[in-house]
């Protein structure tokens, strides 16, 4: 897959509201979604074993009310 591919994957998981609150993988032209930290590594695992020699892209897209605070 080209990294152009790859890069308009990534643009649409993170322009669609369908992943919010979601980790997701996206690898070999394909998106993977987890609802939780546990369920992606799963997935992480066994897209290694399918495409060793890809490399995935794994982020976490928060929910829109979601809010970080860091306190200083």
């Amino acid at each position: 897959m080209t990294m152009s591919k790859h890069k308009d994957l990534m643009e649409k998981v993170f322009g669609n509201p369908k992943y919010k609150g979601k980790h997701v993988i996206v690898i070999a032209g394909q998106i993977y979604t987890a609802s939780t930290g546990k369920q992606a590594q799963k997935i992480l695992e066994k897209a290694h074993r399918q495409y060793p020699r890809q490399s995935p892209s794994i982020t976490y897209i928060p929910k829109a009310d979601t809010l970080t605070y860091i306190q200083s």
